[in-house]
């Protein structure tokens, strides 16, 4: 049995642990709070300009922009994994490194093996892991959650942008996690290019105000362009793209602080349930200890009288 001294020393470092948790949980809480605020603003514009593209390419011929167009034969792909650039979520990275090694193994593991499929990691957990194991990354975004700001997705979407023109890969998706509600995520696995012709919902979409008016706008609103529908969709494509990921970097930094939230909530209380066994060992070894001083004293008071 571990001395009084050991346990005491135990109850003193899970106590602290505890107060770090309890800290941990309340940062992460505050900072929940901005990522919703963000998330719950950013949504609605997002939608929005998803509905316009769509009107846009009913006017015209949908292969009319060079990023619409498929390309005949698949030779490359890059696939852009979004995690968080700190531990202590839960299982939050893991899940969403996870979905990547499925979305891999299922659709890309004939490019893996050609050495054709290539990483675009965002956060620093998903450059660590497919830097590990070999996989042929581009750029580095690790540490863009310290200090998220818009034009991070430029720098990002350009350089998708940019080797899908030259033919550096013909194929680009995206895995991330979709902010559901403080407790869960969505992980989501979304083409960016080209893009897509249907279009693609992803559960929250499904499931929100903003986006339902719109889908049941969609065949009842008649626009006026001007100036004309190609000028316009060159000039919004950029943009569209753009903010699409924005969205996907908004959603996946809510859904991180909702788990770090939820996971130090947890480590808090599992602390306070051990600090009850400990100080119940604690009790008994002492109880015990006194006990035994006892026992001892009687025994020598004992021998003196019998001497």
């Amino acid at each position: 049995m571990a001395s009084l001294r050991d346990i005491r020393t135990r109850i003193g470092s899970v106590k602290n642990t505890q107060q770090i948790t309890r800290a941990m949980k309340m940062v992460a809480a505050a900072k929940l709070r901005k990522a919703q605020e963000r998330i719950f603003t950013a949504r609605p514009y997002a939608f929005k300009i998803r509905e316009l593209i769509g009107h846009l390419r009913q006017r015209l011929d949908p292969l009319s922009h060079p990023l619409f167009r498929p390309r005949e034969e698949i030779r490359s792909v890059l696939l852009i994994v979004v995690t968080s650039d700190r531990g202590l979520a839960g299982a939050f990275n893991t899940n969403i490194l996870k979905k990547a090694e499925e979305r891999i193994s299922e659709a890309y593991a004939d490019y893996k093996a050609t050495n054709d499929l290539h990483i675009l990691a965002i956060g620093r957990k998903a450059h660590e892991y497919f830097a590990k194991r070999g996989y042929n990354l581009v750029g580095d975004f690790r540490g863009v959650f310290n200090d998220l700001q818009f034009p991070i997705s430029g720098r990002i979407v350009d350089l998708a942008v940019e080797g899908f023109d030259v033919g550096n890969w013909d194929h680009v998706e995206v895995v991330y996690n979709e902010f559901k509600n403080t407790i869960s995520q969505n992980r989501i696995a979304e083409q960016l290019l080209p893009v897509p012709t249907g279009d693609f919902i992803t559960p929250v979409m499904k499931a929100s105000a903003d986006y339902g008016e719109v889908e049941e706008s969609a065949g009842e609103v008649e626009y006026i362009f001007e100036p004309s529908p190609e000028v316009l969709l060159e000039r919004l494509i950029p943009e569209f793209m753009q903010y699409q990921l924005w969205r996907m970097l908004l959603e996946s930094n809510a859904a991180e602080q909702g788990a770090r939230m939820v996971a130090m909530d947890n480590a808090t209380t599992n602390a306070g349930e051990l600090l009850k066994d400990l100080q119940l060992t604690y009790n008994r070894a002492r109880q015990a200890a006194i006990t035994t001083e006892i026992i001892e004293i009687s025994s020598g008071a004992d021998a003196l009288a019998a001497d």
